[in-house]
């Protein structure tokens, strides 16, 4: 237990560090020597000196050192290691904790040559013989070896040198040179040990039966007094062999390869065992792991189901892509004797790693919809996954600073050590989408990228998350419509799905320049919108004639901004008098607006005609036609009785070829035959205006705006609004009905409360009898109103300007 777990492992010592302490610093290894210097690794020196610093599972970190690392102390049977690591928070190793950790292994009994296979280097140590002269070696290659001797003997007396057998050459090394091209070389009383980097220049790739090895013969040799003394260091590590079929790891390592066989004619296997994690598995336990051991004549082969217990699975990433890898720690133990040797034993130390398996993740929407709330889960991960930070409408955030977004994150961690991600956000975020669907129902839509991590390759990938949860919330708008004398009138009440809806008539699209242009009355102050129209326009639709009067109606259709689909429909139908159409001017001149019924959908307007086909319309639109005449023409027939002179004539439509008239509107106009005018003047001087009290209903809107030009409103999501102290709040007060031009609104009294309730206390007055304060520190300041396009009756508004306050008793600031 604890940060560091160390573990004897034949001639290696490994030594575990708990992710649990670990994780997410920064760390530093040293190895302490005899004499308490402590030498820091780094890659070179690890593969030089038999260190290796690599990861298990997931996140924990496995530090190995050979018997024979340079650092090791020897004593009798006993090797010990003591190493020494900095952990820190930060990458410049400041505030750094410092754990120490010696730990001790019996080794041995050696075999005359161990060959050891690391997956940052490999190591050979052979047994010193007696020294011998040189006559009775025995050789392999007898002019192999001759032409070895000029090399060593060229260099200077008692050093050892390597001598490096390449086709093209062979290479001598004084153990000064060899050690600084990265070399790590170590002797004991009974044994020379040669340890190479898996990146030396002299490495050669050789192939034994379809399989590249990493190999180096060398021969090192030492010069004493009239004695040269030779030790084969020749060293091979298989660096492929492994296929995946069937979802099965299959690796094959060849036997008695050629550089470590060289010189030998008999081979005799004496062991071969294998296991994960430098721990041997017996033939049962492989067994119930469904692992496969094979020793051929000629090869050993190991199969591995993917998946199998001893492997992991870690967390990958493929162009971007979420996947998983498989990873087993294998070895395998090779021992054989031979005639030139005797007993070899060779451990071949082999992490596989399987190709990029993709993995699709579930996103599962478990959204509360009475709670309001989105609930995504994601997953499932790996443990070696974390979470890092959410992009939100373009914008990338910490997990942390997600909440204030309104976003709430935690793992959901399961017991076999996967886990997933659960992400909340209620219905009514900023971010969350609303679409009207139908009905009363609306489409709320979260579209999150989620962006993680993996331990400790620090590789990363986005995840997508777009879940869509359907509510019954859609509030539709609604609207009331009424008519005045020449206009019909239809004023709308926004709901929550129409922000983007825009109102058209017919395919007409109603924006204000084109309700300016037609001289309509457009505005929209965000909660409402008023729609005025002229009784005679061309957008209103004229349904019948009766004597009582004439039916208008306006169609008015609110569509889909995006898509322009039809969301809602809304009329108004209202009589008009007669008298609309007519004038009856004093000197016999007849003004006529006729109008194109609905229910005759192939009239020209063009076409109308008088009882006299020769007089036409004066004025043409697509709906009305306006004829202008005198009494006394155009087919005009005249009636008396004893006070009335009457004049009648009808406005007509013929098809093409036909002469039954299919419209006919008849219009009268009266005079008296003798009408007496009494006129009184009298010169008086004008009382002085008054104002009589009455009573009505009245509907007012009061309004905080963000800037002095009054174009921008607050709207009713940005509340409540935080302002500084002294800084300008600028109100609107409007009077929205009636829309009558002679009103004109004025303010009596004003005043600020610390609480919703108008009544609460306390109060200060901000208007006293249509005047500003006079006790302020800071007066209110009016503002004038002129006219423009959103504003049709300046009288109907006041604007002021309120510098911000705060209510405090005493030094106490009041709070509602």
């Amino acid at each position: 237990t604890g940060p560091m777990i160390s573990e004897c492992l034949g001639n290696l010592l490994r030594i575990t560090l708990s992710a649990e302490y670990f994780e997410d610093k920064y760390l530093s290894f040293s190895v302490i020597d005899q004499s308490g210097i402590a030498w820091e690794l780094d890659e070179a020196m690890a593969s030089q000196c038999g260190y290796t610093v690599t990861y298990s599972n997931w996140r924990n970190i496995e530090f190995r050192a050979s018997a024979l690392s340079c650092h090791s102390h020897l004593e009798k049977d006993m090797f010990t290691v003591t190493i020494q690591i900095k952990a820190s928070h930060t990458p410049d190793m400041k505030n750094t904790a410092t754990h120490l950790k010696s730990a001790s292994c019996h080794y041995g009994p050696w075999s005359p040559r161990e060959l050891v296979c690391e997956s940052n280097y490999m190591e050979v140590s052979v047994r010193r013989e007696v020294p011998q002269t040189v006559k009775d070696f025995i050789q392999d290659e007898p002019d192999d070896w001759t032409l070895a001797f000029p090399e060593a003997k060229a260099g200077e007396a008692s050093v050892w040198q390597i001598v490096f057998h390449q086709p093209e050459e062979k290479k001598a090394l004084l153990v000064s040179d060899a050690w600084s091209a990265g070399y790590g070389l170590n002797t004991t009383d009974t044994r020379v040990l040669l340890r190479i980097p898996y990146t030396a220049v002299q490495i050669q790739l050789v192939e034994a039966q379809g399989i590249t090895f990493s190999a180096v013969r060398s021969s090192t040799f030492y010069k004493q007094r009239w004695m040269i003394l030779m030790v084969d260091t020749a060293v091979a590590c298989p660096v492929d062999g492994v296929d995946y079929t069937n979802k099965t790891i299959i690796w094959t390592v060849p036997k008695y390869i050629q550089p470590l066989s060289a010189g030998a004619t008999s081979f005799k296997d004496v062991l071969v065992e294998a296991g994960v994690d430098l721990h041997k598995l017996s033939a049962k336990e492989m067994a119930s792991r469904k692992y496969v051991l094979l020793n051929d004549l000629n090869a050993i082969t190991m199969k591995i189901p993917i998946g199998a217990e001893g492997g992991y699975y870690k967390t990958s990433v493929s162009s971007g892509q979420h996947g998983t890898k498989y990873t087993i720690n294998l070895f395998l133990e090779h021992q054989w004797e031979d005639n030139k040797w005797g007993l070899t034993k060779h451990t071949i130390i082999k992490e596989i790693e399987t190709p990029f398996e993709q993995v699709e993740l579930a996103i599962i929407n478990n959204s509360n919809l009475s709670a309001r709330l989105m609930n995504v889960t994601v997953g499932t991960f790996l443990p070696d996954v974390e979470l890092v930070n959410l992009t939100i409408d373009g914008a990338t955030v910490a997990v942390p600073e997600a909440v204030q977004h309104g976003y709430l994150t935690y793992e959901i961690r399961y017991a076999n050590g996967s886990k997933a991600y659960v992400i909340k956000v209620p219905f009514d975020a900023p971010s969350i989408k609303k679409e009207y669907m139908r009905a009363d129902m609306r489409a709320h839509t979260l579209n999150v990228t989620l962006a993680f991590i993996i331990h400790p390759t620090s590789e990363t990938f986005t995840v997508p998350v777009i879940t869509v949860s359907t509510v019954k919330d859609a509030v539709l708008p609604s609207a009331r419509g009424f008519c005045d004398g020449r206009n019909l009138r239809l004023i709308i009440t926004r709901g929550n799905v129409d922000q983007n809806w825009l109102p058209f008539i017919s395919d007409w699209h109603l924006t204000p320049e084109a309700a300016q242009k037609y001289n309509y009355s457009l505005r929209d102050n965000g909660t409402h919108l008023a729609i005025s129209v002229p009784f005679l326009s061309s957008h209103v639709n004229y349904e019948d004639f009766h004597t009582s009067g004439i039916k208008a109606s306006l169609h008015l259709t609110l569509k889909d901004g995006i898509t322009l689909a039809n969301r809602r429909n809304f009329s108004i139908s209202c009589r008009f008098s007669p008298s609309e159409l007519i004038q009856c001017l004093p000197n016999g001149t007849v003004v006529i607006t006729t109008v194109k019924l609905v229910g005759i959908a192939d009239l020209d307007t063009s076409l109308l005609v008088l009882r006299d086909r020769q007089c036409k319309p004066s004025l043409v639109t697509e709906k009305t036609a306006t004829f202008k005449f005198n009494v006394n023409t155009c087919g005009t027939s005249r009636k008396f009785n004893s006070t009335t002179m009457i004049y009648e004539n009808d406005v007509l439509y013929f098809r093409p070829g036909n002469d039954t008239p299919v419209y006919q509107l008849k219009f009268v106009c009266s005079y008296a035959i003798k009408q007496t005018v009494d006129i009184r003047y009298e010169s008086k001087k004008n009382p002085p205006p008054s104002i009589k009290p009455g009573f009505g209903s009245l509907a007012l809107s009061l309004k905080l705006f963000k800037e002095k030009s009054y174009s921008d409103p607050y709207q009713e999501s940005e509340y409540p609004v935080v302002k500084y102290l002294r800084e300008s709040l600028y109100f609107e007060v409007e009077l929205l009905q009636p829309e009558d031009a002679r009103l004109e609104l004025n303010l009596d009294d004003c005043w600020a409360t610390n609480s919703r309730s108008q009544d609460s206390l306390p109060q200060w007055p901000i208007l006293i009898n249509g005047c500003e304060n006079s006790e302020d520190s800071y007066r209110t300041v009016f503002h004038e109103v002129n006219y423009s396009i959103r504003v049709k009756f300046p009288q109907h508004l006041k604007r002021f300007e309120v510098r911000m306050f705060t209510f405090v008793q005493g030094t106490t600031l009041l709070q509602e």
